[in-house]
Formats: structure tokens, sequence, C-alpha cells
């Protein structure tokens, strides 16, 4: 009998324990999230904040309507040119509500300052970590504070000791890419071989060796990999939190070949530095050695190495392809770019920074074809603390707009830099000479293909120089280098697309060279 009292107050206790405890927490949660909406009220009421001018009202519950429409426009070959009409019909700053939070798309160049710069301490990387986090590890594109201001440190010296140096760095990368199509005919697409070169030249900056001393079958395979891997962690991003679901076997595959590769460059660097002293390996592989000395720690080596090269590859192989691609519809201005490279470099074949400082032309096009095909063209973050966007708020939009912690933020290069009131009437169309007449020379913010402010790329010279380098002598070998008879011409942005990481061209850059 004792024992029977003994057990039922017991649970009588343990009952009464857990119902106060699941009262304290559920309070707590109340009074906490009363507190953060009056720290929200004060913040808005300090900086005037007013309400959004434009929302995305959703007609399903959850804005399940919302997800929908961005999975089908994803999965289309147009699905950047389907963005810019939806996003016109909102605004250039607009609110979106799903599954209880708030998100924020915005194309305006001031909130694009505040995100990157004036408000950057507010603002981290949100979901973009665990999305990225199996292929890229922990490198600066996956990292937030310290570690990413460590990161951002060390790779600024690397690039800065590559910046020292002339275009010498690219001259037998670049003559491998024109020997490529020398016995070419007919139509040939560029593109895939303006990959492999962007991958060698990546390669051989960070490797301290070029993929292309791998034999074929292993350059096959890295390539697969890679490719598979970039792939699904674009896929992976736009998930934001329920990234995890998409994990599959062969994305996992494809990051361990990858990585694999990688420390086998790793450890030929520190073999070299073993056996021949270290002076003499970092000769050949600086960049490695540097990073090692500075970690003591082969992983993290490792996956700074897959960070640099996964910015270095297909964000310059498109940005040339896309240079290819709209000259070869433009036979005036690709006539033009051909006098240009004639009298700065005549028939030199080592061009060099004095060549290319002396090719206004060619910065212009290179402008262009970055304004309207940016590096990266949608970018993402999320706010660690409540904070604001300076423009998109109350009845005109020209209010500032609370944006309460947690938020996500979508900011569109791409987007941005087709509006017409920064770029005129014209804005959709190719057109360098909007380069060369001193109206954009304020631009500012509303032009960022490398991004801007505190995370602005520092590969900026690599990629410019090295697609500067690659297309001159291009067109000085293949001066017959010509559109294909025949080709329908699309608007530029209309053309069919593969958004990834990057955009590039679903059709290629198929020209005519002989």
């Amino acid at each position: 009998m004792a024992v029977a009292v003994f057990e039922l107050t017991t649970s009588w206790l343990v009952y009464n324990l857990l119902f106060t405890a699941g009262i304290g927490v559920v309070a707590k949660w109340f009074y906490d999230r009363r507190r953060e909406q009056q720290e929200q009220e004060a913040f808005a009421t300090l900086h005037g904040c007013l309400p959004p001018h434009s929302e995305f009202k959703h007609q399903w519950p959850w804005a399940l309507d919302l997800i929908k429409r961005h999975v089908a426009t994803v999965l289309t070959d147009h699905a950047l040119a389907l963005q810019v009409e939806f996003t016109e019909t909102l605004g250039i700053t607009f609110a979106a509500y799903m599954f209880g939070c708030v998100g924020y798309f915005t194309s305006d160049p001031r909130n694009i300052e505040a995100i990157t710069n004036s408000r950057f301490q507010d603002i981290g990387l949100g979901c973009r970590r665990p999305a990225c986090y199996p292929f890229l590890g922990e490198g600066i594109f996956t990292q937030d504070g310290p570690p990413w201001k460590h990161s951002r440190e060390m790779l600024r010296r690397q690039f800065a000791r590559v910046q020292a140096k002339d275009l010498e760095t690219f001259t037998e990368q670049v003559e491998i890419l024109i020997s490529t199509f020398r016995n070419s005919k007919g139509v040939v697409d560029l593109q895939p071989a303006f990959f492999r070169f962007t991958l060698a030249t990546t390669t051989t900056l960070l490797f301290g060796e070029s993929i292309e001393t791998l034999s074929e079958h292993e350059r096959k395979e890295f390539a697969e990999h890679f490719d598979r891997a970039s792939r699904i962690t674009a896929v992976r991003l736009p998930m934001a939190d329920l990234c995890f679901l998409y994990n599959t076997w062969s994305y996992r595959k494809s990051c361990k070949i990858v990585k694999r590769y990688a420390d086998y460059f790793v450890q030929k660097a520190l073999q070299q530095a073993r056996d021949h002293g270290y002076e003499e390996a970092s000769q050949k592989y600086p960049f490695i050695l540097d990073l090692y000395n500075e970690y003591q720690d082969l992983a993290l080596v490792r996956d700074q190495l897959v960070n640099v090269l996964l910015a270095g590859r297909d964000t310059t192989a498109c940005t040339m392809s896309w240079t290819i691609f709209h000259l070869v519809r433009h036979p005036s201005k690709l006539q033009r770019l051909r006098e240009e490279i004639k009298s700065a470099a005549s028939s030199e074949t080592m061009i060099t920074r004095s060549h290319t400082r002396n090719m206004p032309y060619l910065t212009a096009v290179l402008n262009e074809t970055l304004r309207l095909y940016p590096q990266v063209p949608m970018n993402t973050r999320s706010t660690i603390k409540t904070t604001l966007l300076p423009k998109g708020g109350g009845p005109d939009g020209e209010a500032p707009v609370l944006v309460p912690r947690k938020a996500g933020i979508t900011f569109s290069p791409y987007h941005m830099h087709r509006r017409k009131e920064l770029y005129g009437e014209d804005a959709n169309e190719y057109r360098p000479e909007r380069w060369l007449d001193g109206s954009l020379s304020k631009i500012g913010c509303a032009y960022i293909p490398f991004l801007h402010g505190y995370r602005m790329c520092l590969g900026k010279d690599f990629a410019l120089s090295e697609a500067s380098y690659g297309i001159v002598r291009l067109l000085q070998v293949y001066p017959n280098l010509r559109l294909p008879p025949g080709t329908v011409v699309e608007p530029a942005g209309q053309e069919k697309q593969t958004l990834t990481l990057v955009v590039s061209s679903l059709e290629g850059c198929k020209v005519v060279l002989d």
C-alpha cells in the first residue's frame, strides 16, 4: 500500500513539474516574442521605418503559390527573364511572407549598398552556409564574422601577388585554348573550351599546376563531379532551411571526389617542400604553401582551394562566352574591337597589361557583358539582428523599411543592371558604347558585377585579365570569326539560359572560325 502511494505521489510530482516547465517555456516564448516586437517598434520609430510599399499577395496558404511559381520558373530555360517580368509588376523592393516568416527582394542600388556595406554587420549568409557546406566546407564563401575576415585577408595576399605580375600567368593556357580550334571546320561551340581554359588557369593559380597535367580519365572525372556538385549546390540554395532534403548519394560522392583531387595537390606541394625545401617549393606552389603555413590544417587548405576554384572557373568562362556570343551578333562592334586590338597590340602574341590598358573599347565590351550577365546574377542573405533597408517603405517606397532578425533578403544585380531608369530606354540591349561617353562614370552601386563592399570579389583583376587576354588572342588568330549563317538572333536576355550558381548560354557559343 505504501509503495502504491509513493508511486502515485511521485507520478503526480513529475506531472506537475513537467506541466509547470511546459507553461514556463510557453510563457518565455511569448515574453521573448513580445519583447522582440517592442524592440522592433522602437527601432522603426527611431529610424522612421514604414511598412513595405509593395508586398507579394499570395493566394494559397503559406505562400505555396509563390513557391510553385518559383520552382516552375527555375525549371525553364528563361528563368531570369521570367523573374524580371514578375518582379517588375511588384516594384524594385517588395516583401513576401511564407511559413510565418518575411523575406525581401530588392534591386535598388541604395538597398544593395546597405546590404553589402553600410549595414553589412547586421547581415549574414544565413542558409547559404548549410546549403554549400557539403561542397565548399570551411571556406570564404561559407563563413561569417572573424573566420571570414581571416580567410579574406589570407586570400587577398594571394591575389595581390598575382596582380603584381604581368599577364604571363595566362600565356601558356591561352595558347592551348587558341590551338584547340586550329583544325576546326564549320560551326564550333567555344563555350566548352572556355570552361576548360578557365579550369586550367584557375588550377594553375591554386594548385601550382594545371588540371591538364592529370590523365584524360582523371580530368574528365574531376570536371564531371565538379559540375555535378556545383549544379546540386545551386539547387540547394533556394531551398533555404530545407536544403538538407536534397542530399543525395551522388551529390555526396561528387563532393568527396572533388575534395580528393584538391587533397592530392595539397599533398604534392607539401611533399615538394619536404624534398626540396620550402623556398624552392614555394616558387611552384605559393598558394598552397602560404595557406598551409597559416592554417596548419590540410582540410582548411583544401576547402579554401575549392572555394576559390568555384569562384574562378564558371564565372570567367561565362563572361567570355557571353562576350563572343554578342559580338558575333553585332558585326560592327566586333569589327571595332578588332581594329582596336590591331592598333594597340599589332601582331604581338604576348599580350601585356600595357596593351589592354590601351583598349578602352575592350573594357567597354567586358563592362557591357558583365552588366547584362553579372558573375553571380542573384544573392541571398539573412539578417542576424533587426536592421533596415533605406528604401522600400511607405506610400511612395522612399521611406526605410524595417527588416526583422532572421529575415531573408535576396538582391539581384541581374535585375538591377536592366533597369531603364539607371541605364536608359535601351537597358536591355547590348551596347558597349554606353560605357565610353562618361554618362555612367558615377553609376556606383548600380553596377556590381563583382559585388560591392566588404565581400567584393578578390579575383576581379584576375578574371578581367584572363578574359581580356583570351579574347584578344582569339580575335587575333581568327580574324574571320563570325556568326553561323541562319542563326536566329534573340534580344539580349531572351536567349535560352542555364541558371545554376552562374548564368550560361544553354545553346553554347557557336561561331564559324574559317
